[in-house]
């Protein structure tokens, strides 16, 4: 990851838009060529394309329901095929929702568990396996969530699936030692949803040790220097203010 005359090549899912999309742009201006992944929101991918190449970087969209591992696999091809190598894996795709759990069916967990647990795993799985074919291997970074370690009530079938990303961080950083390095980042208040009541933005940074809300910026320079740093493998790293170890509020 480290050679000077190789132009690292990124692909980051799910990097159309909020924290993805800030990803995508912190990787560019790094000088990554980035290849940015979305689903339904294809139209904001190409439009990030279009603002990067107008501030002189290079990156292309692909489109792929990652709900089909076969079209996840074929994107992660079509990337490597494109830029020649892939050196780095962001997975940063995700769905998130309420989901009251007297009202939870199976079928919601499924639907949580396709895309923010099972579409990482496959990415990891599969471009993994073209970094360990590479003289220069590789670094993936998966995206989690702080609360997997204090959930709170109705989201059981978010938090259920996003509770195996660190796991899967620690798995896929054993299988593919020592070409390649996997890491997370764990997200606290940084992008608060829109659906959040001015009571609810309160308490999420009323918890954090640094009493502010983050930045999804936060978000992205932590995953940078986990992508460039060649001595961290298996770490799952909260940004999140102190959120993890605060009081509740």
């Amino acid at each position: 990851m480290n050679d000077p005359s190789h132009q690292q090549v990124a692909l980051v899912t799910g990097g159309a838009v909020r924290v993805g999309a800030t990803i995508v742009r912190t990787l560019a201006a790094r000088g990554y060529r980035v290849a940015i992944h979305a689903n339904t929101s294809l139209d904001r991918a190409q439009a990030l394309v279009r603002e990067l190449a107008d501030a002189g970087h290079d990156s292309i969209a692909f489109g792929a329901d990652l709900r089909d591992e076969d079209a996840t696999r074929a994107m992660i091809d079509r990337a490597r095929r494109h830029f020649g190598s892939l050196d780095a894996l962001v997975n940063s795709a995700a769905i998130w929702s309420p989901t009251p759990l007297a009202t939870t069916m199976a079928d919601d967990v499924r639907r949580f568990f396709e895309i923010n647990a099972l579409s990482p795993f496959v990415c990891c799985q599969h471009a993994g396996e073209i970094m360990m074919e590479q003289e220069q291997g590789g670094a993936i970074v998966n995206i989690g969530d702080w609360a997997v370690e204090r959930p709170y009530r109705n989201h059981a079938a978010y938090f259920a699936s996003k509770g195996t990303i660190p796991t899967v961080t620690r798995v896929f950083a054993v299988e593919l030692a020592p070409k390649v390095r996997v890491n997370a980042v764990l997200p606290g208040p940084v992008a608060l949803p829109d659906s959040l009541s001015e009571a609810e933005r309160s308490r999420a940074v009323a918890g954090t040790l640094l009493q502010r809300a983050g930045r999804p910026q936060n978000v992205a320079d932590a995953v940078l220097a986990l992508l460039e740093n060649d001595f961290i493998t298996g770490v799952c790293l909260p940004v999140d203010g102190g959120r993890t170890i605060g009081e509740t509020s």
